[in-house]
């Protein structure tokens, strides 16, 4: 307690001190604070447990660590809980729509409830993938000494399962290489115990990313939910961030240009998901970096995709676990000149600091490539543009589904319409199946279209047809896919006035998403054009709605 200075009870000294906050200290003496705790800088552990979902079921336990950790360091550690949905659940149904409404109210709640009871510093802890981005976004806002804890990434299911293997069961059955028992059997056994989903789908990208950033302590981001280390990792952020108070390190001294490039470069090595790069622009903007869909593309010229990691490769996120994580990835691309060394972390040292004494991969995996054999020369996150998508859109390709694809338009309005179509058999090869009024203002809320891609897998169509949507994809999707496509449809853009039949060409090297019909007929289209009514006028969605940036900005709500 003899090296607690009051600069760092900067907020919780407005809180407890002084015989006007007596009422408030009552108040928290019946929550179990001492007169000794009052003298300490207080630390909010923001809790993302529920038991919704696999990803956060076990949080409750890991947030009790990061308590202890703070309260060992001389701090008093309180825990409170902010909310999480399920993808993997709601996904395919309206209720997906709530999904990246909750990264908002995620940030909304840390800010609210650190802001108001005065916390000086914040562990989060996050499972599920728009925990991440939230969390980051509130401690961002507040800009006090912070520390994001991942909750760790699940194990396989029986026979090499996990999540996606599921959805895809769903359009194999459709195919009928699948009986229901089979359907069942992956149903059973595919979801082991708690973690995140298992590939490097959206969890894996953001904890990638965000250690990546210097946000989270070496190792948070590849650690398994449930075990000696992810404990560990818990209690040693609860420590940390007192030492973090004590130097005054804050988010904005971590969050920086060079730091943000670092995030995309490896989210580019690891083969991450589209989802990142909305995630990274909001996490940009709620720290004023200017971040933009150009830099993914100027990063993307020149860093290789190196992970042969789910979806679209062989390996799980466990497996990567077994030989380093990402930290051997990150010394290599360090050395390589990929990556700003000097930047600070929450450890209080730099990222080569931090990377100085870590060893290289085992000899003999084949999990991730050298830079002379990599997956991809350069990026799969191809940011494209052209008549159909004016402002950007992002695709996912990896070269393994081709680099061009040219086919006819398959309009529906909307994901369940395009499901049916798909699993009826109303898509046939050489179609573009375009999924509109899905954006963030027209769905409301941007549903991920992973029930669609799966389906699409599954019957056997991946490298036979394209997608192309204003909503967005699950870290899971994989095949010839192009989401985020801006202006969306409820605005007006190109992508409202497709029509049946109509070409559309979609060049990843040329970096170009166009469909051939004239400007004339186009401009007609527009001014036959007529917006349609909100889905939703009251509630989140609607104030969702109303208040939501473009995707190609982030989808931020306080832009």
């Amino acid at each position: 307690m003899t090296d607690i200075t009051p600069n760092m009870r900067k907020f919780s000294s407005q809180v407890v001190d002084g015989v006007e906050a007596a009422p408030g200290r009552a108040m928290l003496r019946a929550v179990g604070f001492t007169d000794e705790d009052f003298k300490k800088p207080q630390i909010g552990i923001a809790s993302t447990w529920a038991n919704v979902t696999p990803c956060n079921m076990h949080i409750n336990k890991l947030a009790e660590e990061a308590e202890k950790g703070a309260n060992a360091a001389g701090g008093k550690g309180v825990i409170f809980n902010t909310i999480t949905i399920s993808d993997g659940i709601a996904n395919g149904t309206e209720g997906m729509k709530y999904s990246l409404v909750s990264r908002e109210v995620i940030a909304d709640s840390i800010e609210t409830v650190a802001g108001c009871e005065g916390f000086d510093g914040i562990v989060a802890v996050g499972g599920c993938d728009k925990n991440m981005p939230g969390c980051i976004i509130g401690m961002a806002r507040l800009n006090r000494p912070s520390i994001f804890v991942y909750g760790g990434t699940i194990k396989p299911g029986y026979g090499h399962t996990d999540i996606i293997s599921v959805f895809e069961a769903v359009g194999q059955h459709a195919k009928g290489d699948m009986d229901l028992i089979q359907v069942k059997q992956i149903e059973d056994t595919a979801i082991p115990g708690p973690g995140s989903c298992g590939g490097m789908y959206t969890a894996n990208t953001m904890a990638s990313a965000i250690e990546a950033l210097g946000m989270s302590l070496p190792g948070s981001s590849a650690q398994d939910a449930i075990g000696s280390d992810k404990a560990l990792d818990c209690f040693r952020a609860g420590e940390q961030v007192i030492e973090l108070l004590r130097r005054d390190i804050k988010p904005r001294d971590i969050m920086t240009r060079k730091a943000f490039e670092n995030a995309i470069r490896v989210i580019i090595a690891l083969a991450g998901s589209t989802n990142g790069v909305l995630h990274l622009l909001a996490m940009a903007n709620a720290v004023d970096v200017d971040l933009t869909l150009d830099d993914f593309v100027e990063l993307g010229k020149i860093t290789p995709v190196l992970a042969d990691l789910r979806p679209s490769g062989k390996y799980m996120m466990s497996e990567l676990v077994a030989i380093g994580g990402i930290q051997p990835l990150m010394k290599r691309m360090l050395d390589a000149g990929m990556l700003h060394g000097d930047v600070m972390t929450v450890t209080g040292k730099t990222l080569a600091e931090n990377l100085a004494d870590v060893q290289d991969y085992p000899a003999g995996q084949d999990i991730i490539r050298p830079f002379d054999n990599p997956i991809k020369k350069d990026s799969h996150l191809v940011i494209l543009r052209g008549n159909l998508s004016p402002t950007g859109a992002v695709a996912k390709i990896t070269g393994k589904e081709g680099l061009r694809f040219e086919g006819r338009a398959r309009v529906y309005h909307g994901e369940e319409a395009a499901l049916a179509g798909i699993l009826n058999g109303e898509v046939v090869a050489g179609d573009v199946i375009v999924i509109r009024y899905e954006g963030p203002k027209g769905g409301p809320g941007m549903r991920e279209m992973l029930s669609p891609t799966s389906a699409v897998m599954g019957k056997g169509l991946g490298k036979e047809v394209a997608l192309i949507t204003d909503g967005r994809f699950s870290g899971g999707s994989h095949g010839f896919v192009v989401g985020h496509i801006t202006p969306e449809a409820f605005e007006g853009g190109p992508i409202a006035l497709l029509e049946n039949g109509d070409p559309i060409t979609i060049d990843a090297e040329t970096r170009e998403i166009t469909v051939g019909v004239s400007d004339a007929v186009l401009a007609e289209r527009k001014a036959a054009w007529v917006q349609p009514k909100p889905v939703y006028t009251r509630g989140v969605l609607a104030k969702y709605a109303k208040l939501v940036s473009s995707a190609s900005e982030g989808a931020v709500t306080d832009k």
